[in-house]
């Protein structure tokens, strides 16, 4: 199989026909110079240089295409050198960027795992469960998981609220029972001194009056005896 058939590019199959004609023309003149060699040493007839001449214009047409070629193949791999040069520093950017966002998406799956099994503190309040909600609230039979939780943290809210009020005002009212026991404890305590006291004062006066009387009797014992004398 010849080389023609191999190459498909129209640069390069132009190429390598003005390569093949440089070789034939080349070869041309080879055969010439082996065929008549006085003409090279001495001066040839005028028919012979001139056709010796226009075989090397010939000649120096085609190098001068292969040259510009040449010159053209340079600078067309120069230009793919700074094209491909490009391509590969907007690759090594794109990937950089790929990798940054994978590294991103790595990271955010993580939080998203982390805050999947984080373990809120609204899962484990004492919620009313999902179907008495709904049979005290049936507004909400169409709301999504987000929006019943909203509501049923809600309304926890509220009943607690609403307890701690009453737990608020049975404290104040436990306040007031104690203060008012206090006091009447107080008040007993007090009575039981006066009681003491006036106890105290009854027993005084009781020995006051048993000893008045025994001076008394004493004093009216040896009237008593004449009284009897007498009758």
């Amino acid at each position: 199989m010849s080389v023609e058939n191999f190459v498909v590019d129209a640069f390069l199959r132009s190429v390598l026909d003005t390569s093949i004609k440089t070789r034939q023309q080349c070869l041309a003149l080879f055969d010439h110079a082996q065929t008549d060699p006085v003409s090279l040493r001495d001066t040839p007839p005028p028919d012979t240089e001139l056709d010796l001449s226009a075989e090397q214009q010939l000649l120096y047409s085609h190098l001068a295409q292969l040259r510009g070629s040449n010159r053209n193949a340079i600078m067309a791999v120069r230009h793919t050198k700074q094209a491909t040069a490009e391509a590969r520093q907007e690759i090594d950017r794109l990937h950089l960027q790929l990798q940054n966002l994978y590294y991103e998406q790595r990271h955010l799956r993580g939080e998203i795992a982390a805050c999947e099994s984080y373990h809120h503190k609204y899962q484990h309040l004492p919620l009313i469960y999902v179907q008495d909600f709904l049979q005290q609230y049936p507004e909400h039979q169409n709301d999504d998981e987000h929006a019943l939780m909203i509501a049923r943290i809600g309304h926890e809210h509220t009943e607690r609220e609403a307890l701690e009020q009453a737990r608020q005002g049975l404290l104040k009212k436990k306040q007031g029972l104690i203060a008012d026991n206090k006091k009447r404890k107080d008040d007993l305590a007090s009575l039981d001194k006066d009681l003491e006291k006036f106890i105290d004062v009854g027993a005084f006066l009781k020995t006051s009056v048993t000893l008045a009387d025994a001076d008394v009797w004493k004093a009216a014992k040896p009237i008593q005896k004449i009284l009897e004398k007498e009758y």
